[in-house]
């Protein structure tokens, strides 16, 4: 079936006059409106999507406007990282079982890599996953796990061979955050909230039907989700003028008094370097629409931290005694992360983590160098070490 731009606005207008928004549930609107293929429009017919294009999912989402949408900001990792790496590795079933409910937010994920001994070199993570029968007994601790304290599954990464090279040793699971064995912890942050946990996993037993890829092929699904994890965080769509920038725009036409030469032009080169940013991203997913991900998200990503950093840094200058001042301190369960519905001073810290979540900048400038640039890679000297051989 060949889709077109013509077409699927034909489609969507029908699934319109077939589902009133208006006199249903959203949950059962974002049901039929996965069942229709208007889900990810990309995505194989049957899965949420019709196989189109994915630069047409922006038809879909200009006639669907004002109807029940998905929770993006609760759902970012199951959307941008799991859904993708469920696709291309998946089982048949697998994709049946989990997608739906996935797109819908009727099950919320969340990401079990980091370790507090492997983070930026997440290939040395230790949590170990023996097998037993048809089952996998999982045992470890994972770190800076946004969003576990209200997610049903979680993708997580295991190592399985402890001798052989760390890279080859690994393999890919989805965990099922409810199984007995599993301790979720919160991590206080900066902000004051609670967006981040620690995960402990004490003897966790995961059916092997719930294993993504072939057994020790995990570092390779796993560059799957991270390339995709990358551009989800960096590489989302924006307006010019829009994002960030937009809100420090904004504050400087309402604060005359702190208009000094030096702020103005500080905003000027910031204004440039996110707008050059912005049309990198646009033809980044233009990369996408014809293949998966490449080492380019790993520079979108990177951009965006500096750039988040820097813009959240001259608000706060800008608005003076003023942008020193943030009382919301109180301990609580964040479900995501808000630049746009909180005060600067929440802005400025919370931007903090932007270089270290979804891949540390300096990690980030290896791979740019190393994949997109072609510099010659760092030394390694554990390259061929059996993983339990090396020291921690």
């Amino acid at each position: 079936m060949t889709v077109d731009e013509a077409a699927l606005q034909e489609r969507a207008r029908a699934f319109l006059a077939g589902n009133d928004p208006e006199g249903m549930e959203p949950l059962d609107f974002l049901r039929a409106r996965f069942d229709a293929g208007l889900a990810w429009v990309h995505f194989p017919v049957g899965l949420g999507g019709l196989g189109a294009p994915r630069e047409l999912q922006s038809v879909v989402e200009k006639e669907l406007a004002g109807t029940p949408q998905t929770e993006i900001g609760k759902l970012t990792i199951g959307l941008g990282m799991a859904a993708p790496t469920i696709l291309i590795f998946g089982t048949d079933e697998q994709k049946q079982r989990f997608l739906r409910p996935l797109w819908t937010g009727e099950e919320v994920w969340c990401q079990l890599f980091s370790e507090p001994g492997a983070g930026s070199d997440l290939a040395t993570l230790a949590t170990r996953a023996v097998r037993d029968g048809d089952e996998w007994v999982v045992d470890g601790q994972k770190v800076w796990t946004s969003g576990a304290h209200h997610s049903r599954w979680a993708i997580l990464v295991a190592r399985t061979d402890p001798d052989v090279p760390k890279h080859r040793g690994l393999t890919y699971f989805v965990c099922d955050m409810t199984a007995p064995g599993v301790e979720v912890r919160p991590l206080r942050q900066i902000t004051g909230e609670a967006e981040f946990n620690e995960v402990f996993l004490t003897g966790v037993r995961l059916p092997d039907a719930l294993r993504l890829g072939e057994v020790g092929d995990g570092w390779r699904v796993a560059q799957t989700t991270l390339m995709n994890e990358r551009v989800a965080i960096g590489g989302a769509p924006v307006r010019r003028g829009g994002g960030v920038i937009g809100l420090v725009a904004d504050t400087w036409r309402q604060r005359p008094e702190a208009r000094t030469h030096d702020l103005h032009q500080r905003l000027l080169r910031l204004w440039v370097e996110t707008e050059v940013t912005r049309l990198a991203g646009v033809r980044l997913r233009q990369q996408l629409a014809v293949g998966a991900p490449g080492p380019e998200g790993s520079g979108m990503k990177l951009a965006f931290a500096r750039l988040n950093q820097a813009l959240t840094s001259l608000d706060v200058e800008m608005r003076r005694e003023e942008g020193l001042t943030y009382d919301d301190w109180t301990f609580r369960r964040s479900d995501s992360v808000d630049f746009f519905g909180r005060d600067p001073g929440y802005r400025y810290l919370r931007a903090k983590g932007n270089s270290i979540e979804g891949g540390t900048s300096e990690i980030l400038r290896n791979i740019i160098a190393e994949r997109v640039l072609g510099l010659p890679s760092e030394p390694r000297v554990d390259k061929n070490v059996p993983w339990k051989d090396l020291p921690r």
